[in-house]
C-alpha cells in the first residue's frame, strides 16, 4: 500500500496534545516535536516561509508525520524528551553528558546502613541524589559519619540472629564508630532517631539535629559530663560550619529549582540549582547543541524537562528568567528582585562559567571549532555578510610631524599573522596630515594586492573616526573596492565603531569577544607602528648628528659606527683613535666638531 500524500497526512492530524515525528523517504528519523495541538504546530511547517536554512532543508526532506496523541502538555513534553534521548534524531537539540551519577542510599533493612552507589535497585531503599560531585556526597557522608556512629557491615541484624548471639562486636566499635547493634548494645528505636536525623541533614535541614546536640551538650555539662559534652559541642561547630557553607540564601526558600539559559550561535547552556532548606544542594550545568536556531525559550523547556527527569526532581516550584511551559502542577516564577532574584542570578553566573570553561577546553581539543564560533559571532556583532576570517587594520604614527610612518596589520582567524605585517613610510603627503596619510597607505596596500592577485580581507579596520574612515573609503573607491570589502573605523576614546554612510556610531557590548579582537587588532597596529617609527626617528638623530659635518660622507658615517659602535663613542673618541679608523684629515674636522 502506498504512503498517503502529505497533504492527507495533516489533514488527518488531531486538534490533541501530543508528539510528532518526521521522517524521510527512507524512513529514517529526523525530528521529534511537542505540540498543544498537533494539527496546527504540524502545519504550521508547510505554510510559511522559513528564515533559516536549516529549517527549510528539514522541511524538503519530510516525508512521512507520525504522532502520539497524550492526555496533557505535561505527558507530551515527557515524551519528546524521551524520543530524542531514544531516537537522537538529526535534527533536534543534542542533550550531551548523560552519565550516571552517585546518591545516597539509606538501605531498607533493620538498623539501616547510608552509603554512596551509582546503582539503583527498586528494593524499597531510599535514593537521595543524583548528586552532580561526588565530592559533595563524601563531604555529606562524612558529616553523617561525623555527627551519628552507624553501622558499616552488611551483616543480617533480625533480632532472632541478635538474640541468638550471632555476631560479635569488630574494631568500628572499638573505635567508637559504631554503637554495637549486632550485639544489642544499641537499640533499633535509637537507631532509627539517627536516621530520620540523618534524612534531614541529607535534605539540608539542619535544625533539628542542631536543636537535639544543643539540648543534649547542656544536659552534659549540668551532669558535670564535661569531656562529653566537648565531643557534642564539637558536632556543633561541624555542622554550623557545613551549614554556613551551603547557606547562601533566604533559608526560607525551600524545595525550589532554579534554571537559567546562556546560549550563542551553536549552543545553548543550562544551569540548574536545586534549593532545599535555603541551601544550595545541587547545581549542574548541560550544554545543548542547536539544531534549528532553536529559542532560548525552547531550549530552556526541554532542559528543564530533561534535567528534573534525569535528578527526579520533585520540587512544585520553578525560578526562570522568562516565561516557559513545562506543564501543570509547576509553580513558574520570574524574581525580579531580592534573594530570589539573586539566587537566579547566580544560577545564570553558574551557566556562564561554564560556557568559559567550555570554550577553554576547545580551544585546546578542538580550534576549528573555536574559530568557528568566534568568526560567527563576529560575522553577527558587526552586521557583516560573511566571516571575518582576513581582516587589516590600519594605524597612522607621526610624532610632531617627523617621519611620518604607517602600520597595517593582519589578522587570520582571529589570531595576528607577522608574517603579513607591513610598514609604510609616506611618500606623497608633507608634514603631519593624519587623512592625507590614511588614504595613501590604504590606496597603496590595495593597488599591490589587486596587482599581485592576493586575496583581499573581509574586513578593513581603520584605526580613527569618521575623518580617517572617510579618507580610506576614498581610496577604495578610486580602486573600485567598495562594498566589496567591508570597512568599519574605531575611534579610540569611548571603542566607538562608524560604518560608512552612517553617523551614528555603534557600541559593542564591552565583555564581546568581538571588541576584543578588534581592541587586539588595534594595539597590535599601533605597538607595530610606534615601533617603526621610534626606529626611524632614533637612526635619523643618529645620522644626523654625524651628517652635519662638513666633509663627512655616508660611508665615513657607516665606518665611525662599524668601529665606535655609537655615536657617544665617536663623540668621546681621542684624535689618535679616529685617525686609525679614517686618516687624519678626516679625524680632525670630526675632533674639532666635538671638542
Amino acid at each position: 500500500m502506498s504512503k498517503p500524500s502529505l497533504e492527507l497526512q495533516l489533514q488527518t492530524l488531531p486538534n490533541s496534545p501530543g508528539v510528532y515525528q518526521y521522517y524521510d523517504k527512507d524512513d529514517k528519523i529526523l525530528y521529534v516535536g511537542k505540540a498543544k495541538n498537533l494539527k496546527k504546530r504540524v502545519s504550521s511547517y508547510f505554510q510559511k516561509t522559513h528564515e533559516y536554512g536549516k529549517t527549510r532543508v528539514l522541511v524538503k526532506k519530510i516525508a512521512t508525520i507520525k504522532h502520539i496523541v497524550v492526555p496533557t502538555e505535561t505527558d507530551a513534553l515527557l515524551l519528546e524528551n524521551n524520543l530524542i534521548k531514544k531516537y537522537q534524531p538529526r535534527y533536534n537539540v543534542m542533550l550531551k553528558d548523560d552519565k550516571t551519577y552517585p546518591w545516597i542510599c539509606i538501605k531498607k533493612e533493620r538498623f539501616p546502613r547510608v552509603f554512596q552507589t551509582r546503582n539503583l535497585f527498586r528494593d524499597g531503599s531510599e535514593y537521595y541524589g543524583p548528586y552532580t560531585s561526588v565530592k559533595t556526597v563524601r563531604t555529606l557522608l562524612d558529616l553523617i559519619r561525623g555527627l551519628y556512629p552507624l553501622r558499616t557491615c552488611n551483616y543480617d541484624l533480625s533480632a532472632e540472629k541478635i538474640e541468638a548471639g550471632k555476631y560479635k562486636v569488630c574494631l568500628e566499635y572499638h573505635l567508637g564508630n559504631c554503637l554495637g547493634p549486632c550485639e544489642d548494645l544499641q537499640s533499633a528505636k535509637d537507631y532509627d532517631e539517627q536516621i530520620k536525623a540523618i534524612r534531614q541533614i541529607i535534605k539540608g535541614n539542619f535544625k533539628d539535629s542542631l536543636q537535639q546536640f544543643k539540648q543534649q551538650m547542656k544536659q552534659l555539662a549540668a551532669e558535670m559530663k564535661f569531656e562529653e559534652a566537648q565531643k557534642v559541642k564539637e558536632k556543633i561547630d561541624v555542622l554550623e560550619n557545613y551549614q554556613a557553607k551551603s547557606t547562601i540564601v533566604n533559608p526560607k526558600i525551600s524545595n525550589v529549582d532554579v534554571f537559567s539559559i546562556v546560549s550563542d550561535e551553536s549552543y545553548g547552556y543550562v544551569n540548574f540549582l536545586q534549593l532545599s532548606y535555603g541551601s544550595i544542594i545541587r547545581s549542574h550545568t548541560i550544554e545543548m547543541k542547536k539544531k534549528l536556531e532553536e529559542s532560548d525559550r525552547e531550549l530552556l523547556e526541554l532542559a528543564i524537562t530533561e534535567i528534573r527527569q534525569r535528578f527526579n526532581s520533585q520540587s512544585k516550584e520553578i525560578f526562570v528568567p522568562f516565561e516557559v511551559e513545562v506543564g501543570k502542577g509547576i509553580k513558574v516564577s520570574i524574581p525580579k528582585l531580592g534573594d530570589k532574584k539573586r539566587i537566579l542570578d547566580l544560577s545564570e553566573r553558574n551557566a556562564k562559567f561554564y560556557r568559559q570553561e567550555r570554550f577553554k577546553q576547545v580551544k585546546i581539543t578542538d580550534p576549528d571549532r573555536h574559530v568557528k564560533r568566534i568568526m560567527t559571532q563576529m560575522q553577527k556583532d558587526l552586521r557583516l555578510s560573511e566571516e571575518p576570517r582576513h581582516i587589516e587594520c590600519f594605524d597612522n604614527s607621526n610624532i610632531q610631524g617627523t617621519n611620518p610612518v604607517a602600520a597595517c596589520v593582519v589578522f587570520k582567524d582571529g589570531k595576528p599573522s607577522k608574517k603579513d605585517y607591513r610598514h609604510f613610510n609616506i611618500k606623497t603627503v608633507e608634514g603631519p596630515d593624519d587623512f592625507a596619510s590614511m588614504e595613501e597607505v590604504v590606496y597603496r596596500r590595495y593597488k599591490r594586492l589587486k596587482e599581485e592577485e592576493q586575496p583581499l580581507p573581509q574586513l578593513i579596520v581603520i584605526d580613527g573616526g569618521k575623518g580617517q574612515l572617510s579618507s580610506a573609503l576614498k581610496s577604495l573607491d578610486m580602486l573600485e573596492l567598495r562594498g566589496k570589502i567591508a570597512i568599519i573605523g574605531i575611534a579610540k576614546r569611548l571603542e566607538e565603531i562608524y560604518y560608512p554612510d552612517d553617523p551614528i556610531p555603534m557600541y559593542l557590548d564591552k565583555k564581546s569577544e568581538s571588541l576584543k579582537i578588534i581592541q587586539h587588532l588595534r594595539n597590535e597596529a599601533h605597538r607595530f607602528g610606534i615601533t617603526f617609527h621610534r626606529n626611524k626617528r632614533s637612526s635619523a638623530a643618529i645620522n644626523s648628528e654625524l651628517e652635519t659635518i662638513e666633509g663627512i660622507g655616508e660611508k665615513t658615517i657607516v665606518e665611525l659606527l662599524k668601529h665606535f659602535k655609537s655615536v657617544k663613542r665617536v663623540k668621546e673618541a681621542s684624535l689618535e683613535s679616529l685617525t686609525a679608523v679614517v686618516g687624519a684629515s678626516r679625524a680632525q674636522k670630526i675632533y674639532s666638531n666635538f671638542h
